[in-house]
């Protein structure tokens, strides 16, 4: 009859005793959050006296995992990004020029001399050969440089296209190929925003692919959109070329495969380099803040495998001549290479303040962005509006709440005092889940706590219309309570089952403040089960061993 095993109810208590020290955290949730970053901020070596002092505000044996506040609750910024992917055939083709030139050069017998024309549009080369009758032999290895595309969508056809008239050559992206790259340009770049966001530490920030080429960005408890911008505006994109010479102004003409760029310490200074590097920032695979051996900030450099070799065997073949280093179009530094580096790591030197160069490395690590980002959207949310979503949603959850309490009592005396306990352990427990799997709480999540105040009273009103049934039936108390729960189960489940498909469907399908709304339901679903067919049966079979009523009302 309404018997519940030893292990059984440990367990419930147990689950609703960790679910309540879960969710206590967010009752202090200022104090705790300053421990969390004080603890944080130790950890990476700022032991200060008032950092102990913050850390010490919450006891290190108790849990300190909290709710996160989305962008609406706590303010912060919000971007949406366009991604230049044009950028990107650009820098393919440059990549390219120098695979080209080399395996033409051996052919001047057929073609004649040949260069490459200034004027092409940035996605194409275009060559001009001296002798026409070699056109055909010019394209013939040229396509030889074409590779297949390792889409799906691109199965069969190559990454370039070869086309010739006259004494001209066109080699360009295949539209397979620049589909394809406009994906995964897309792609890489949204990685790369998203590392550089956890590499400054920010909480629970949003970022997800919008349409074909568009990024949304939400960065909650940031100041503002422009310093967001700052974190993830800058391309970063790190080169190491050859230098061919000085050049007096940035109009200077720098030849073929050649540009000019300015120095970024040198007010005045302009560089001529080669276009094409000859290793790249996507080779590194660490950088850190460090000091030279002047004592000046600086950054340490390594290489992949593919890099390291790259940079050992030009340093080893260009002993005494000068290289430059290139951040985003500046040459921080050219210096002379004075021996061979093997190993594939160096150290990047300039007017660096601290601040500076961790930054720089913070950028090298997280990758350089393959593409300009135009920002079209920009908004900054301030705390204090934030602040008032908090007090709108606080007001809403306790009305709710305690319309549901009020309306239990008088419907289900003494059982419905049982619901009300259960109950509050049901949102306790939510609060609880979030705060342990670090899961954010939007407007509409508590949208969806206010909902599941209501689901969940839902299972009760079912197990205890039930016993009343069963009661005039002419059932005694112990029965007609065990028969009630037993015959009200498939209901619930059914019921509750239901709910969270779809909850699981909105989670899927749905983005940002949808998303916020499925988790709180969802969550909120599976303790609302659990407190109705447990914990609030548990306290009527206590109640009822106490008591041993003859008669019972609900």
């Amino acid at each position: 009859m309404l018997q519940i095993d030893t292990w059984k109810r440990v367990l419930i208590w147990l689950a609703c005793v960790a679910g309540l020290l879960a969710a206590l955290p967010n009752a202090f949730y200022t104090r705790v959050e300053q421990h969390n970053d004080a603890v944080a901020a130790i950890e990476l070596g700022a032991d200060t006296s008032e950092n102990q002092a913050m850390a010490g505000q919450w006891p290190n044996w108790m849990p300190s995992g909290l709710v996160n506040l989305g962008l609406d609750l706590r303010g912060g910024a919000h971007l949406l990004a366009e991604v230049k992917v044009e950028d990107v055939y650009e820098a393919r083709m440059d990549a390219l020029w120098p695979e080209v030139r080399n395996s033409l050069r051996g052919e001047r017998a057929t073609i004649g001399t040949f260069r490459r024309d200034p004027e092409a549009p940035v996605d194409q080369i275009r060559l001009r050969i001296s002798k026409p009758e070699g056109l055909d032999q010019a394209m013939q290895i040229l396509r030889g440089l074409a590779n297949p595309i390792q889409t799906l969508t691109g199965a069969g056809a190559n990454d370039i296209e070869i086309t010739g008239s006259g004494n001209t050559i066109t080699v360009q992206l295949s539209d397979a190929e620049k589909i394809a790259t406009d994906d995964r340009t897309v792609r890489q770049s949204l990685e790369i925003i998203r590392r550089r966001i956890d590499e400054v530490g920010t909480r629970e920030p949003t970022i997800q692919r919008q349409g074909a080429d568009r990024i949304l960005i939400q960065v909650p408890g940031i100041g503002s959109a422009a310093e967001l911008k700052a974190i993830i505006g800058t391309t970063a994109q790190l080169t190491f070329n050859p230098v061919v010479g000085r050049a007096s102004s940035a109009e200077e003409r720098a030849g073929v495969g050649n540009k000019v760029v300015p120095s970024l310490d040198q007010v005045g200074t302009f560089y001529v380099i080669e276009a094409a590097p000859v290793v790249t920032g996507e080779e590194l695979v660490d950088a850190q803040p460090a000091f030279d051996q002047n004592g000046r900030p600086a950054v340490n450099f390594r290489f992949n495998t593919s890099g390291a070799r790259k940079f050992g065997d030009y340093t080893l073949e260009n002993i005494g001549q000068p290289f430059a280093i290139v951040l985003d179009d500046e040459v921080i530094s050219a210096p002379v290479i004075q021996s061979h580096i093997p190993g594939g790591s160096g150290i990047i030197t300039g007017n660096f303040s601290v601040e500076e160069s961790t930054n720089l490395a913070i950028l090298l690590r997280a990758g350089a962005l393959p593409a300009e980002l135009e920002f079209l959207e920009e908004r900054t949310i301030g705390p204090e509006l934030g602040q008032d979503s908090i007090e709108a949603g606080r007001v809403a959850t306790a009305v709710a709440f305690v319309g549901v309490l009020v309306f239990m009592v008088l419907s289900y005396g003494l059982f419905g005092i049982f619901a009300n306990v259960a109950l509050i352990i049901n949102v306790c427990l939510i609060f609880g889940v979030l705060s342990t799997i670090g899961g954010t709480l939007t407007l509409p999540g508590i949208a969806g706590i206010v909902l599941t105040v209501g689901m969940a009273v839902d299972a009760n009103v079912l197990i205890f219309e039930r016993i009343r049934e069963e009661i005039k039936a002419g059932r005694g108390p112990a029965k007609a309570i065990d028969e009630g729960y037993n015959k009200a189960l498939s209901a619930i489940v059914d019921a509750n089952i239901t709910t969270f498909i779809t909850a699981v469907i909105l989670f899927a399908m749905g983005s940002g403040p949808v998303r916020g709304f499925a988790i709180t339901l969802g969550l909120g679903i599976v303790t609302s089960v659990f407190t109705a067919i447990f914990v609030t049966r548990l306290l009527v079979v206590m109640w009822f061993e106490r008591r041993r009523p003859k008669t019972i009302e609900v």
